[in-house]
């Protein structure tokens, strides 16, 4: 990935918070001044408008990233007056998914944020809607047909990793037979190849590379599990880098049972349990890298926006961006303050 690459970051509440610019060129003049003067004018998007519904679907949180999605929606749509959420219930899994968000299409809402077990599986219904005249905000996982949904707001899974691997490299500059470890997630996700991918080519610009990984769940079990075996076959450890924080507390359970304190850790997702020890400095993790729940937030006023026909505040353009990917940042001791606020609960 080219570190040139245009990226959008959008705070939860600040979508609707302001105006939207629209730039007009004028001939008038002031005093001796013939030049042309550029006047800005715009609205307030955050004043209520037209009455919309919005529908809304996320996996059932079993996840303590996933449950923060959903409460930061409902969090989110509560703030506007002019906003009605109308949340299904996803099932267990994609086709029960599916089924609500056929149901949820036959009632016509303004707008869908959908964010889905499984992006490729829903896509055809995400199109449903599309085709149907009701646009649809994809929430993180992509659809297989960018044609499906009308914008697409997500983390920057490669981003965690370059920011995790810039952390680590720093820290250990210089030191080309360091051993690192990496805790990833679950292997068959591309989330997780993005997120390894984005390590190692970070980890190469230092001299270094990964030379212990292992794969959780994206659970606590599976990751004092992972952990155990790592931590047995790996005698000394350098750093490791955890890919999500909810497993993450398996991972440290794992490490506070082997009674193993030589190395540091990097955590993954940004998750309120890991500031609190980064904070603290009662374990090796040092830092986490974010993958904000808040996305949901923005993604039910980016719903909110296209229902009314609105852009977005300081932008230009008539309509919200297609495409808007968050910045993964590092959060450490000096900073942890600042990020509490964009924390979840594990």
């Amino acid at each position: 990935m080219s570190t040139s690459r245009r990226r959008l970051l959008l705070g939860g509440s600040a979508l609707g918070a302001g105006a939207l610019l629209a730039g007009c060129t004028s001939n008038e003049t002031k005093g001796n001044d013939d030049n042309d003067q550029t006047k800005v004018s715009g609205g307030n998007n955050a004043a209520p408008g037209k009455t919309v519904t919005i529908g809304f679907t996320a996996p059932a949180a079993d996840h303590g990233w996933i449950a923060a999605i959903t409460n930061n929606a409902k969090a989110q749509a509560g703030k506007y007056s002019d906003v009605k959420l109308l949340a299904v219930d996803p099932g267990r899994d994609a086709p029960a998914q599916i089924a609500a968000i056929q149901s949820l299409i036959q009632q016509k809402p303004d707008a869908i944020v959908m964010l889905p077990y499984d992006g490729a599986q829903l896509t055809a219904v995400a199109r449903q809607a599309t085709d149907a005249g009701i646009p649809v905000v994809n929430l993180d996982r992509e659809f297989a047909d960018p044609a499906a949904a009308f914008t697409l707001i997500k983390g920057d899974n490669y981003g965690m990793g370059v920011s995790a691997g810039h952390y680590i490299g720093r820290k250990l500059k210089g030191r080309s037979g360091a051993v690192i470890a990496e805790i990833a997630g679950i292997d068959t996700l591309q989330l997780t190849k993005d997120r390894s991918k984005g390590f190692a080519d970070t980890l190469a610009t230092y001299g270094l590379r990964v030379t212990n990984r292992v794969a959780a769940q994206f659970t606590v079990d599976s990751g004092q599990a992972v952990t155990a075996n790592l931590l047995q076959a790996a005698p000394k450890i350098d750093a490791i880098w955890n890919h999500d924080d909810d497993q993450g507390v398996g991972v440290l359970a794992a490490i506070r049972q082997a009674g193993r304190k030589e190395f540091f850790m990097v955590g993954g997702a940004g998750s309120l349990d890991a500031m609190d020890h980064i904070k603290a400095g009662d374990s090796p993790l040092e830092a986490t890298v974010t993958y904000p729940p808040t996305m949901a937030s923005s993604a039910i006023s980016l719903a909110r926006l296209t229902a009314q026909g609105k852009g977005m505040e300081d932008l230009v353009e008539l309509q919200v961006p297609k495409l808007i990917v968050l910045q993964s940042e590092t959060v450490t001791k000096e900073n942890v303050e600042r990020y509490r606020p964009l924390g979840f609960k594990s």
